[in-house]
């Protein structure tokens, strides 16, 4: 049951289920542009700080919030659309839970409701009965390698400095699911100062590549 549990988390959270994760860069793209983010290093700078401070943070305690079996959902919804800090955001988490709903209804037969994509994955690997911290830290992993990504592409990063990056954050990813884990919803709070103004900042950018 654990191998199969965990197929089915990693096959959700691998780039080839269809959340369309490529196309945001959530507000990466506008320090990039503006030669803010130019080197692997700086890269892996924004994205630690997204990650340990930021978006990151709170998507790692909405999903360890939604994983819990007297979860609110509903709730849990409200608390992530409120948390986003633009408009692109609110975009990115609300497209991506929609496409991520709307493929797991299909495969499982479900009619679960639309949800933010954090509120959307917890609900839907609670069931699952794998660890909690387990969940959330593959989950970031995912996140964290889509910004890589979009660098790679966009600066352009070679593939093996995009993955020494990705390397470098492992212990960030594993420190954030622990936190997470043990954290209250109800005191969660974002620092993401920098990455947010960018994101607000992306809505007038032109041209661009990606659509946050």
């Amino acid at each position: 049951m654990t191998v199969a549990a965990r197929l089915t988390l990693a096959r959700w959270l691998s780039p080839a289920f269809p959340l369309g994760s490529f196309a945001y860069s959530h507000g990466l793209e506008t320090a990039m542009a503006d030669g803010r983010v130019v080197t692997a290093a700086q890269v892996g700078d924004w994205v630690s700080d997204v990650l340990r401070f930021g978006s990151g943070w709170v998507d790692a305690v909405l999903l360890a919030s939604a994983l819990r079996a007297d979860a609110d959902h509903a709730a849990l919804t409200d608390t992530a659309r409120a948390m986003a800090a633009s408009r692109e955001r609110c975009q990115e988490t609300s497209d991506q839970g929609a496409a991520f709903v709307r493929t797991v209804n299909a495969v499982a037969g479900q009619t679960a409701p639309a949800a933010p994509l954090p509120v959307a994955v917890g609900r839907a690997a609670g069931g699952l009965g794998l660890p909690p911290d387990e969940v959330v830290a593959l989950y970031l992993n995912a996140f964290v390698t889509a910004l890589v990504q979009a660098a790679v592409r966009f600066i352009p990063l070679g593939q093996t400095e995009g993955q020494a990056v990705l390397a470098r954050l492992a212990p960030d990813i594993a420190a954030v699911a622990g936190r997470a884990v043990a954290a209250d919803i109800e005191n969660v709070v974002s620092a993401g100062f920098g990455a947010d103004l960018s994101a607000m900042e992306h809505e007038t950018l032109q041209p661009r590549i990606f659509l946050t």
